[in-house]
């Protein structure tokens, strides 16, 4: 069985660079603990999720908007499919963003958060948490920057202002939710953005495809991060750092009739940032596979497109 290494966001940062680098090039993954994210924001996090997934149904589609692609508020339940699946995931999420200058010249490609009116308290605990993750994300892309060769700070520009997303994921409990022949609670995927920083993966579910063909077992200590490397990064590093294929299983036996909950943030690039292969990832052994440039806000339009949740 593989089991991946338990990291510390408290170790010097040589070293952890190495040790992420290491993670991410062999497995696209990392666990992370002593990460520092406020625990009484994540217990409140925590709280109000279960909380407004809790509401009725109708209640909740009162923040879904069709046309804006799952952005921001909530997304019902069975919208979302993996890219290539057949059946739709299992699941229910909300979704907030940053909160973002008027003034600010790529204002206009970021839609405005939308809030509940219920549970009480909702806005005032996730503004904050949205910046604690941003704030643990740039420490995380400090490190990787210097596993890359790069300056330590390579990142910041790349990602002031740029589009991150706090889910908030819900998969109801198996018998109230029974989808389609082979639908499962998330299908198998890889994440669109640089990185994503995820709380919840303790319940257990998630699970990483190996390279020879597996599927392995993410299951870190109470509390830690599972921290993944998304398309973006990929693409900007020409593979040497690898965007892994996931999936969170249905569960079996007693856990069947319990919630799961799970809390990702999707660590963005600026929209107008044009996704360039670094120089120091392109070889005579590792020729450049993203010759033409792309900018951030297009490569996430094109994959909304094919996971569904906008149209082309």
């Amino acid at each position: 069985m593989i089991q991946l290494p338990i990291l510390s966001l408290t170790d010097e940062p040589a070293e952890l660079a190495q040790k992420l680098g290491d993670s991410f090039s062999t497995y696209g993954f990392a666990m992370i603990k002593d990460h520092g994210l406020d625990p009484a924001l994540v217990r409140q996090g925590w709280e109000k999720t279960a909380e407004f997934f809790a509401l009725p149904t109708e209640e909740k589609r009162r923040y879904y908007d069709a046309e804006a692609g799952g952005q921001r508020g909530y997304t019902p339940f069975g919208t979302e499919i993996a890219k290539d699946a057949k059946a739709h995931d299992l699941k229910e999420f909300w979704h907030v963003g940053r909160e973002i200058d008027p003034a600010s010249p790529i204002a206009h490609t970021m839609p405005a958060n939308v809030w509940p009116e219920r549970p009480e308290g909702f806005r005032d605990t996730f503004e904050p948490l949205f910046a604690e993750f941003d704030r643990v994300g740039n420490i995380i892309l400090s490190r990787i920057a210097v596993y890359l060769g790069l300056d330590k700070d390579w990142f910041e520009p790349a990602v002031h202002e740029g589009n991150s997303i706090l889910r908030l994921l819900h998969y109801p409990p198996m018998d109230a939710s029974q989808g389609a022949e082979g639908a499962i609670r998330a299908g198998a995927h890889e994440d669109i953005n640089l990185i994503t920083l995820l709380l919840g993966a303790e319940e257990g579910g998630l699970e990483v495809l190996a390279r020879d063909g597996s599927w392995i077992d993410m299951r870190p200590p109470e509390g830690a991060l599972v921290v993944n490397v998304g398309d973006m990064l990929q693409r900007l590093t020409n593979h040497v750092l690898p965007s892994t294929t996931h999936r969170v299983r249905n569960p079996a036996g007693d856990r069947a009739r319990f919630s799961r909950y799970s809390m990702p943030f999707f660590l963005h690039l600026r929209s107008d940032f044009p996704i360039s292969t670094l120089e120091g990832c392109i070889s005579d052994a590792r020729p450049n596979l993203y010759p033409e440039p792309i900018l951030a806000d297009d490569y996430l339009h094109e994959r909304l497109v094919e996971i569904g949740l906008v149209k082309a």
